[in-house]
């Protein structure tokens, strides 16, 4: 049996705070291995990156997801008792509800209702002078995912929410403020959507009857009960808050064809190419940094051994970025799709795997779909300058934004 490459710091959970996106990747090339053991918040964990480690992470018999992400994030970010952290027929009851609701019909109403506030925003654009893209588009996501799930939103409250959905995605892998205001949102949130959930069980608050609203809080469990009014309003943030974080990816969309000027016109009222950009971005830009989970049962993988119980992550960002994978990883270059099937342990920017059995984001298709939608509306439906701004991103920080925020001036209607 192989000795584990092993990272010697007594703990490194400084150390991947400070690195960030690149903590697991400069670790293998340093180790020369794509498996390396460590210490993360005092336990011993093991770390991943690769096409073979996410065929591995994503096999359910080896691997499971309860108490497999650390506390500060369920807090945080998923929220505690959420389809992340489940496994088994649990997870698969739950993942089916998803499932259920990323049909093509309700993915094409979010990209309609999508279509018509991006539309209806411009004015507004045009006369604001500067517009921060990343502040804007929290809200006008806010207010369409809103609309679409069936949740009530007043005009007064689209700020407050987005904040604190935004709270929630920032909140995780910070300390200090940044930590305490995401569980702050966290909190404020569940109690919103509790609520609401409540008032559509009783009938006061009438939910139409495709709406996620509705089939989550009508959602009957392996046992035949309704879930928990907590575990129920986890459950509908998980769709709200990850529609609300495309507008990540859009802004980085955005910083692309600043970057990549000669894509705009290849992009225009061409889907293939346009398919072909969106899915690079996914690729090249960070989103989610690494995905965790625990070894089911003791097994032997490549002569490395891995006990049971132990904590595994898997670099997300580093096999995207991995070059026995990526020719020329740090380029950005969409033609790379032109002939290529999106490899499910290849590109995992939003999990990898089985959308249906495993734990790769159901929202993913919801994701592509908005991206699509928001490149066409940047390069066939608005002009807009980009002022002198800080739009370099720094790895060590997570998750990432340009500092800019990719702020956007002279917009005008195309």
């Amino acid at each position: 049996m192989a000795t584990m490459p092993a990272d010697r710091s007594p703990d490194s959970t400084l150390a991947l705070l400070r690195a960030g996106y690149r903590f697991i990747g400069e670790r293998c090339d340093r180790l020369g291995s794509d498996v390396f053991s460590t210490r993360i918040l005092l336990a011993p964990t093991i770390c991943l990156r690769g096409r073979p480690a996410a065929t591995l992470f994503y096999d359910n018999e080896r691997f499971q997801r309860e108490s497999a992400m650390p506390l500060r994030i369920q807090r945080t970010l998923t929220g505690r008792g959420g389809v992340q952290g489940l496994d088994g027929a649990a997870h698969t009851d739950r993942k089916a509800m998803f499932m259920s609701i990323m049909t093509p019909a309700a993915i094409g109403r979010l990209g309609h209702l999508f279509d018509a506030e991006w539309r209806a925003r411009i004015p507004a654009w045009e006369a604001a002078g500067a517009v921060p893209l990343y502040d804007e588009l929290g809200r006008l996501l806010t207010r369409v995912v809103c609309a679409w799930a069936g949740v009530p939103l007043a005009t007064s409250q689209v700020d407050r929410r987005a904040v604190d959905l935004h709270a929630m995605i920032e909140g995780p892998a910070v300390v200090g403020a940044r930590h305490w205001r995401g569980l702050l949102a966290r909190r404020r949130a569940e109690r919103w959507i509790g609520d609401l959930v409540e008032r559509t069980r009783v009938g006061i608050h009438p939910a139409p009857a495709d709406s996620p609203l509705r089939v989550v809080a009508e959602h009957r469990d392996t046992r035949g009960a309704l879930l928990p009014r907590r575990i129920a309003a986890v459950e509908l943030l998980n769709l709200l808050r990850p529609t609300v974080a495309v507008d990540r990816y859009i802004v980085f969309a955005a910083l692309a064809l600043h970057d990549h000027p000669a894509w705009r016109q290849r992009v225009h009222g061409d889907d293939g190419a346009t398919e072909q950009f969106v899915q690079e971005v996914r690729r090249y830009y960070p989103f989610f940094p690494m995905a965790a989970a625990r070894v089911r049962r003791p097994f032997d993988w490549q002569g490395h051994h891995f006990p049971q119980g132990r904590r595994v992550l898997l670099d997300l960002y580093g096999t995207n970025h991995h070059p026995a994978l990526w020719p020329e990883p740090e380029l950005f270059r969409p033609e790379r799709f032109a002939d290529r099937l999106v490899d499910p342990f290849a590109l995992i920017a939003q999990g990898g795997g089985d959308h249906s059995t495993g734990h790769r984001c159901a929202g993913e298709w919801i994701t592509i779909d908005l991206m699509k939608r928001a490149v066409t509306h940047l390069t066939g439906g608005m002009r807009y300058d980009v002022p002198p701004q800080d739009l370099r991103l720094d790895l060590h920080r997570m998750p990432v934004l340009p500092p800019g925020r990719m702020t956007v001036t002279n917009v005008r209607r195309a």
